[in-house]
């Protein structure tokens, strides 16, 4: 799975690396290396203006979302916590992502995400199994673009709409397998105008624009355990570790 990440790119990066063209943003961003799920974070939205043509691309737009998606029929936003990740395998199907699917696809901008890799020695006697954090990221800096699906969710007692997201998970490549078993997957650039866009797509046509990391493009390194508390948050837990476990 996925369950934390790294996001430190500006609005300006970000509107760079993938050509927006909307800024639905009510500050700057800030940098958060401890993103976790219910908090809010930057995703890249496809949105089609009333009246374009139907094979018109859609246009890009940059908003902060709520990790945790919330389907639009949900009693309240509690669901959000155990909905962060969408299994490609099935999410065509579970009633929970197949509406998101079908038409809301979006783009989750990321330095890095982290994994934990548990230790194949059993614990001491009265000890806790080891658990090492790993950060793991693209080798040419560039922000990662996940897959997600988002969902808008209304508040019945004030009105509000918030909007939620997923990331999409699938089984991790050889290189990384041995941390984790579950990876995220990710859109190449090529791919952003057709996963973006929220006219309907074939399944399977969509399904072939979701690609694992290609091999070599990742580093993977030790990284602090401070990166377990949710309250600790900087640069510093990106760093690697000065002396990194095999």
């Amino acid at each position: 799975m996925c369950g934390r990440y790294a996001t430190s790119h500006t609005s300006v990066d970000l509107t760079s690396q993938f050509e927006v063209g909307l800024m639905s943003l009510d500050a700057e961003l800030e940098a958060d290396y401890n993103v976790a799920p219910t908090k809010m974070a930057p995703l890249v939205v496809g949105r089609r203006a009333d009246g374009s043509a139907d094979d018109a691309p859609a246009e890009r737009e940059l908003m902060r979302a709520r990790w945790g998606l919330v389907p639009s029929w949900a009693k309240d936003t509690s669901i959000g916590t155990r909905m962060i990740n969408a299994r490609a395998e099935t999410l065509a199907e579970k009633p929970s992502f197949r509406r998101a699917f079908a038409k809301r696809r979006s783009l989750v901008p990321a330095d890095g995400y982290y994994e934990w890799y548990t230790a194949d020695e059993p614990p001491a006697a009265g000890g806790k199994a080891l658990k090492q954090p790993f950060f793991i990221r693209p080798k040419d800096g560039a922000a990662l673009a996940m897959a997600g699906l988002h969902e808008f969710w209304k508040d019945a007692s004030t009105d509000s709409w918030l909007v939620t997201f997923t990331i999409i998970t699938t089984s991790a490549e050889d290189s990384l397998g041995h941390i984790h078993d579950r990876m995220p997957l990710f859109v190449e650039p090529d791919g952003w105008d057709a996963w973006l866009d929220p006219a309907p797509r074939p399944t399977e046509e969509l399904l072939e624009l979701l690609t694992p990391a290609a091999p070599g493009l990742l580093d993977a390194y030790a990284v602090s355990t401070a990166v377990n508390h949710v309250r600790n948050n900087g640069p510093e837990l990106v760093a690697p570790l000065a002396t990194s476990p095999e």
